[in-house]
């Protein structure tokens, strides 16, 4: 099973971090209400990134990762910078 990170902005324009295996599924529970209660009444979300990262070992490491990073970091994150496999290099234990 592959394991995705994902990063959902609001309204007011935060950054939530998240894993899942289904990106437009755990997309649409935030929207509905369902999804974490960090998100909740914060508007409309939309997708801002969404990378494949693998088991879900990697998936929790790397999200604590970016969630350790500046808004700033992340929002470089989101424009496609090579920080993201900075960071995945990183992570591997191969």
């Amino acid at each position: 099973m592959c394991w995705f990170v994902y990063l959902v902005r609001s309204a007011d324009n935060r950054l939530y971090t998240g894993i899942t295996t289904d990106v437009e599924r755990r997309l649409s529970e935030h929207q509905s209400g369902k999804g974490a209660k960090a998100l909740r009444g914060k508007g409309e979300l939309t997708l801002a990134f969404a990378k494949e990262v693998g088991d879900r070992s990697l998936a929790l490491r790397v999200e604590y990762q970016i969630k350790q990073l500046t808004k700033r970091q992340k929002e470089r994150l989101v424009l496609g910078d090579e920080s993201f496999e900075t960071l995945l290099s990183g992570l591997r234990s191969d």
